[in-house]
């Protein structure tokens, strides 16, 4: 009874935590903890259990086992309180700004390519790690900030502050910084902005939840209290040790690898087309310090000393978690496992039997005690769900299994288990299927075990004989590059990893709801390919439906050009792809939200001097049937060679194109109207689009003068010509980068029947016929109030 009780209320504090972000959750856990107690207190097992007398013995008569488990109301109220509650203690802990936060000092509008400069003087909080622009990023706690005047390089009056700071600098500059350093960062001071694309990362989400408001773009750093690096030990200097020591006995990315499995990905710089290649394929918690790597610590440890008395077991196995936890940092997977192994050596020490299920909710509870944000940390809800797998699911697989060894049974139930339990929450947010995971986890599970416990002996030796340590290290250098070859084999199969498009938060609740019904219910237990089979259906059949039903132009919020995704009923094209970070991080998870795993037509125009470079990132994870390409020109050769390379290796079609010559793509006609300028014309349903580059005032004139420009419902041009174009094309509607306009400009405009909108504002702005145009940041808003 105190079991299920315990459960009950521990259960309460989650919902309560889980479901904040739906305004008033708090008072519907607490209604529903009401109408609970008032449902049961009628079933409640009576008082007074009735006895009988027979032969001269007392006998009670036998319960019903349904009611021996329902706890006392009582139960069902604390509950329902709790939950109330923990959503008010979740919404206390989110961070805010404080009211000296350096983030309240912004200059309104700033963004990291203007240049008011500011001097952030501060601690530095983290280790630097490399970014995938190949630069330096650590945290800093900042104390105090100076505005550099730029008429004279004058500094003006110093201000105390503080709050945390994201910052970036040049490589060289974040070169023998470590946390505690206290430095003076020469730099603009930004505010981070939220997706402005469906699918794209939201940087500010990200830093508000770190508990950071502002960035800062270093350009120059100078460092204060040099002379402090060797007076204080840290952990991050056993870290240094151990990553220099793999790194130089194994090079790179081989080093790097082996430092992530041992010690983490957050404390080795490991090369970015290594960790896509590893997320791609499904081996991405191969890279960071998890539950794998701490029980097998623990079981190395209570295997090497069987022998010895159970307290000494115990005080070896606690000093081992300690000090893994303390080298890879308290992520919450290791400190889940490290709370889960500690139980497991005390029940060692007591002679106590661990329930598991019991213990990873009480585990849970604590955590989020301590730390409720991680409610909404991946990381967390992925170990959680994986070990939940793990102990409910992999018996069960296991014994269907039972016409295999046991060993290869449970090396097939363990991955297989944990899929389960994740892959749902993984086509939520992400929207995609790595095909050969399951079979990758399986064959690479031997070679991962044996890499780890060489990794962590070299790393041990390494504190202490260096020498040694770099020997075992290299060692391993033959398994980690079997590993890596054998990543990369399933990483070039075609469609290795397979776009869904994310799911809803209904679908993603019925699944889970039917692998539970699977767990307890044993009609469902019979019936788990049933189960499986509705679930598959959830899946698939909407996002059929959804894909070959629609048609929807999307202008997505890229700087400098126009990029335009166009999905028509299952066909798929991209208009222009923008430098390599647009084609990297707002093109493609778009394409991945929504399912896309083929361009059906691309089509190529140079509305900027590096615009064709996003492609070569897209043609590297998407095949591409026909390209038609309006750039071909002699000062965009290299550009456009290597695109038709891309194609060739994946046997898709190029065509380059000129001027005035048009193209039809299912119902869409573009024509390119100028490539000099450019201008490009689009027919689009019984839509006219015209998509205008950035002109110089003479040219517009004369392009005006002449008439040659063509009417057109839908305009996108520069903001700097926007003014003049509106006048003279007067559209329905008319779209451009950013706000950053003339507030009397801005009113002349509304005083027409254009319709203005702002992809830098706005974020991405979709169209469908017989619909109105709507911006990507309304839409997550209305979505949000209806919540």
């Amino acid at each position: 009874m105190v079991q299920v009780s315990s459960v009950i209320i521990c259960l309460a504090y989650i919902l309560g935590l889980l479901f904040t972000t739906v305004p008033g959750s708090g008072f519907w856990i607490l209604g529903s903890g009401v109408i609970a107690a008032m449902i049961f207190r009628k079933r409640r097992i009576p008082h007074k259990i009735p006895q009988t007398k027979q032969k001269g013995q007392i006998q009670s008569k036998s319960l019903p086992s349904n009611q021996q488990l329902l706890p006392h109301p009582r139960v069902w109220l604390i509950a329902g309180v709790i939950g109330l509650l923990a959503s008010f203690y979740l919404q206390s802990r989110i961070p805010v700004p404080g009211a000296n936060d350096i983030s309240k000092y912004v200059p309104a509008g700033n963004n990291s390519n203007q240049e008011q400069l500011f001097i952030v003087r501060g601690n530095v909080t983290s280790t630097p790690r490399l970014t995938r622009a190949s630069k330096g990023q650590f945290w800093m706690e900042a104390k105090q900030f100076d505005e550099v005047k730029n008429e004279d390089n004058k500094v003006a009056g110093s201000k105390g502050v503080s709050g945390k700071l994201y910052v970036t600098v040049p490589l060289l500059q974040a070169t023998g910084l470590y946390p505690g350093t206290e430095v003076a960062v020469t730099g603009v001071l930004y505010k981070p902005k939220t997706a402005l694309n469906p699918g794209a990362f939201d940087f500010q989400e990200y830093l508000n939840l770190q508990g950071a408001f502002a960035g800062l773009s270093g350009r120059q750093t100078n460092v204060l209290n040099e002379d402090n690096k060797d007076k204080k030990w840290e952990w991050w200097k056993l870290r240094q040790t151990i990553v220099r020591t793999q790194v130089a006995a194994n090079g790179v990315p081989s080093g790097p690898l082996l430092s992530a499995i041992v010690v983490g990905s957050k404390a080795v710089d490991i090369p970015y087309d290594v960790r896509d290649l590893f997320i791609k394929v499904g081996l991405s918690h191969v890279l960071s310090a998890s539950g794998f790597q701490t029980s097998l610590i623990l079981a190395v440890i209570l295997s090497l000393t069987q022998q010895a008395k159970r307290g000494t077991r115990f005080i070896l196995g606690t000093i081992g978690l300690i000090v893994f936890v303390c080298l890879t940092g308290f992520d919450p997977p290791v400190v889940r496992a490290t709370i889960m192994g500690f139980a497991a050596l005390i029940a060692l020490l007591l002679k106590r039997t661990v329930k598991q299920l019991s213990l990873l909710l009480l585990t849970a509870t604590l955590m989020l005690i301590f730390h409720p944000l991680w409610i909404w940390d991946l990381g967390f809800e992925l170990s959680f769900l994986s070990t939940l797998g793990l102990i409910i699911s992999v018996p069960a697989i296991t014994k269907r299994l039972g016409w295999l060894p046991l060993t290869i049974a449970t090396l097939i139930a363990v991955p297989a288990s944990a899929m389960i339990w994740t892959l749902p929450l993984q086509l939520y947010l992400f929207g995609t299927i790595p095909i050969y995971s399951l079979l990758l986890n399986i064959i690479t599970a031997p070679l991962i075990s044996v890499i780890s416990l060489g990794g962590f002996l070299s790393a041990l030796l390494s504190l202490v004989l260096p020498s040694v340590g770099s020997t075992v290290a290299g060692l391993l250098y033959h398994p980690i590059n079997l590993l890596l070859n054998i990543a990369q084999f399933f990483g070039n199969i075609q469609f290795s990893s397979f776009a869904l498009g994310t799911i809803s938060l209904l679908q993603l609740i019925s699944i889970y709801i039917l692998i539970i019904s699977v767990w307890l219910v044993r009609w469902w237990q019979q019936r788990w390919w049933f189960a499986f089979g509705i679930a598959t259906a959830l899946v698939f059949i909407p996002a059929w439906h959804y894909t070959n039903t629609l048609f929807q132009v999307t202008m997505l919020a890229a700087n400098g050009e126009p990029v335009i995704v166009i999905q028509d009923q299952g066909k798929i094209t991209v208009i222009n792809a923008g430098d390599e970070g647009t084609g990297r991080f707002t093109i493609l998870p778009f394409l991945q939200q929504q399912g896309v795993n083929q361009i059906d037509w691309a089509v190529a125009s140079d509305f900027q001097d590096d615009g064709n470079n996003g492609w070569l990132e897209i043609l590297l994870r998407l095949p591409v049937k026909t390209f038609y390409d309006y750039s071909a020109t002699p000062d965009n050769t290299l550009v456009s060679s290597a695109v038709q390379k891309k194609l060739q290796n994946t046997q898709g079609a190029y065509q380059a194109l000129g001027v005035g010559q048009s193209i039809n793509i299912g119902t869409v006609a573009l024509q390119l109207l100028n490539d000099q300028l450019p201008i490009l014309q689009m027919q689009i349903q019984d839509k006219n689009w015209l998509l205008v580059g950035n002109l110089k005032p003479t040219e517009l004139k004369n392009l005006i003068k002449g008439g040659t420009l063509p009417r057109s419902q839908v305009l996108w041009c520069p903001p700097q010509i926007l003014t003049e174009l509106v006048n003279t094309l007067q559209p329905e509607v008319a779209i451009t980068t950013n706000a950053d306009i003339d507030p009397k400009i801005l009113s002349e405009i509304s005083q027409t029947k254009t319709q203005l909108l702002f992809t830098g504002r706005d974020g991405a702005i979709q169209w469908k016929p017989n619909g109105q145009f709507e911006t990507f940041i309304q839409t997550t808003e209305n979505k949000t109030s209806a919540l």
